[in-house]
């Protein structure tokens, strides 16, 4: 598997934030074997969907709402969070590179650059709020967790940065770790429907999906992860094709069955252009059908721009399957 550069050069030092292994911070997401804890805000999964709100502080996100392109990004930042966790958002994803096919590569001082002031600023003005980290690199990482993030999103799931397994486990974080096939440059780029993911050939789609969730899950245990600290993301818009896609959102209840608490990140992703032939800021609706389903196949957590619409969506199709007469 093709990697992006992690962008280190050797171990992420004791002032980049990996130290012992008692290394928990109270701020780094105390686990029970039933949910995560972060900052007294517990998550019991199967209780109810919860809802991950997108900050992106990038200047080229493919959704169009990167928060570096003009102007005090950090004041940007925080207002978004306030009205995030105002319209239902349970956890603020932070990120400072994209990941959308065709974007460049961002050296690490400029992510930190990007995503540890605004951390730290949303951590001031909501301290109960759960944070997360969206990043591959462990120097990024380790400067948001000191900055006040509580989880780590790693859309390589260790695979890109060995550093990364180390800090985890030395922070004690939960960590969500995402299947990923897809190739840095192997894209499709469709300019009014955005770029896709060229897939690799699959033998047997869900089968090798499921098998390397196996081995991401291992290999984090491996790494010392604890098991309550890990939660597995399909890695929808990730090497994959249109149907694919469509057909993993529905199969959801299978990598849950994996045993651990599932993400969802479908929101406004190509493969809804596509179906429904409209660009990334029409895409609400094809979202929402990805959110209810993902609710019925036992999904937990729902990673999305619109906040607002898809904490309804989410919530109104879970109070329809828990009714009782």
């Amino acid at each position: 598997m093709t990697l992006p550069s992690s962008g280190l050069a050797s171990g992420v030092s004791s002032a980049s934030g990996v130290s012992s292994a008692s290394g928990v911070s109270s701020a780094s997401g105390v686990s029970s074997a039933s949910g995560v804890s972060s900052n007294d805000r517990a998550l019991q999964w199967g209780a109810r969907p919860y809802i991950m709100g997108i900050v992106n502080v990038t200047p080229d996100s493919f959704s169009g709402d990167g928060l570096a392109r003009d102007g005090d990004m950090i004041a940007a930042g925080v207002a978004q969070a306030a009205q995030f966790l105002a319209d239902g958002a349970d956890i603020l994803d932070i990120g400072g590179e994209s990941t959308r096919p065709g974007a460049e590569p961002v050296p690490v001082a400029e992510e930190i650059a990007r995503t540890q002031p605004v951390i730290a600023a949303i951590r001031d003005a909501f301290p109960q709020a759960i944070l997360s980290i969206d990043s591959f690199k462990a120097e990024t990482a380790a400067a948001a967790l000191d900055a006040g993030a509580d989880w780590i999103n790693d859309v390589w799931a260790f695979q890109a940065d060995p550093q990364m397994a180390p800090l985890a486990k030395a922070r004690g974080c939960p960590v969500v770790l995402m299947h990923n096939r897809s190739k840095p440059g192997h894209a499709d780029i469709d300019r009014r429907l955005g770029g896709s993911y060229k897939a690799p050939d699959y033998a047997d789609f869900l089968a090798e999906v499921l098998d390397e969730l196996r081995t991401i899950i291992t290999r984090a245990l491996d790494a010392g992860i604890a098991p309550e600290n890990i939660i597995l993301d399909p890695g929808v818009g990730f090497g994959k094709t249109v149907a694919q896609n469509m057909a993993l959102i529905n199969c959801l209840d299978r990598v849950r069955a994996l045993g651990y608490p599932v993400l969802l990140g479908a929101s406004r992703k190509s493969f809804i252009g596509r179906v429904l032939d409209v660009e990334a800021d029409e895409r609400v609706d094809g979202t929402a059908a990805t959110t209810a389903l993902g609710v019925v196949r036992g999904a937990d957590i729902f990673r999305v721009h619109d906040v607002r619409q898809m904490a309804h969506v989410a919530r109104m199709t879970h109070a329809m399957l828990t009714a009782t007469p």
